[in-house]
């Protein structure tokens, strides 16, 4: 966060700032949503709706489950949040105690460690890298647990995974899940970079089984981010407990972001062309990057992150991305936030911008690293 502030204030100067390191498409919502906000707005009559949201806008996920996985969901199960991170803290707080164990990876998304421990609960990064596959095991749990001395409460898994772009196997997610539900540990699937994926297998959860939270948004694939709109898939002793959570910590998600995210599903030839833009910037990326001395540390599976290994300019991510945003105002997120422990010979470039914008950054990075 510090590196995208500086940047910001860098903008707000005049300079031209490239970023690469926020997970923000630069592509604006379906020109639908757009334009049925602008409709609700007109009709100016917002309001509260219910806890887990608008009935057609839970429909209208549920029949997109059918439509992209074959999966028939109840749209009753479907509660619509104040984006994924109320999805999370509502999860969080449903199903773990104070002092209970939940499992993430390393690297992962700093924000999971951060609710967790925010709410008394104690977290377990558990390394994950090529000689994983770069996806959790049930033998790796395991060994966490044996270290810790303890049983853990709950796993949460993301794929495609930010940073790293990894993307859990059908076969990965079916070992997990059947092995969170023989010990009775809850199984949460982070699924918000679907309909981004590259390379593999995208498999939600609830194609194995209905015993997992799933937890999507409306911010990447839709370009929505600041919609602050998402929603979960629970299972169906959990529906309740959820609503009356929810009802008390947020009342209801934004009923104007509803309304656009309803008619923002039935936008997909146009994400479909933003998809294709990704895919452009992303073999950018996989040849440019290598030729810096910027090798990738996992494979761009998914999502529209690069995650890259610097220890060939630097054993300080963190010193070296304020460098660069300083000398050639190009922005990429050091490592240290998703990986504590290895982060500092680590960066995660962001290929969500224009292509325009990923080939300046690019070749400013390679002037810069050629006078260095």
């Amino acid at each position: 966060m510090d590196v995208l502030a500086e940047a910001t204030r860098l903008k707000s100067l005049g300079n031209d700032v490239i970023s690469m390191a926020v997970g923000q498409p630069a592509h604006p919502a379906p020109q639908l949503a757009l334009t049925a906000a602008a409709r609700a707005l007109e009709a100016g009559r917002l309001g509260y709706t219910d806890a887990l949201g608008l009935k057609s806008l839970r429909q209208a996920i549920a029949t997109r489950y059918q439509s992209q996985y074959g999966i028939e969901l109840d749209p009753r199960r479907v509660a619509v949040t104040t984006g994924s991170s109320a999805a999370f803290n509502l999860a969080f707080l449903q199903l773990f105690n104070p002092g209970d164990l939940v499992v993430i990876t390393r690297p992962g998304y700093p924000a999971y460690r951060n609710i967790l421990s925010a709410l008394g609960l104690k977290v377990v990064e558990i390394a994950v890298g090529a000689d994983t596959g770069h996806a959790l095991t049930p033998a790796a749990i395991e060994a966490a647990e044996r270290e810790a001395g303890a049983r853990v409460a709950g796993v949460l898994i993301a794929s495609p995974a930010n940073p790293t772009g990894a993307v859990h196997s059908r076969q990965a997610i079916t070992d997990l899940d059947a092995w969170c539900a023989e010990r009775g540990v809850a199984f949460i699937s982070d699924e918000i970079y679907h309909g981004l994926t590259w390379s593999g297998e995208e498999t939600t959860a609830l194609s194995v089984s209905d015993n997992a939270v799933v937890i999507n948004s409306f911010s990447k694939y839709f370009c929505m981010t600041g919609w602050r709109i998402g929603w979960m898939v629970l299972p169906e002793d959990l529906v309740r407990p959820v609503e009356c959570l929810a009802q008390s910590l947020y009342i209801s998600p934004p009923e104007l972001s509803q309304i656009a995210a309803e008619a923002a599903l039935a936008g997909i030839a146009e994400m479909e062309a933003v998809r294709a833009g990704y895919q452009i910037n992303r073999s950018l990326l996989a040849k440019r990057l290598p030729e810096l001395a910027l090798p990738f540390a996992a494979p761009m599976d998914g999502a529209f992150y690069a995650w890259v290994d610097v220890s060939g300019h630097t054993n300080d991510s963190m010193a070296f991305a304020h460098q660069m945003l300083a000398d050639i105002h190009v922005a990429a997120t050091p490592g240290r936030d998703f990986d504590p422990v290895d982060g500092a010979r680590f960066m995660r470039f962001s290929y969500a911008g224009s292509h325009a914008d990923m080939t300046t950054a690019l070749d400013r990075i390679e002037h810069w690293l050629g006078k260095r």
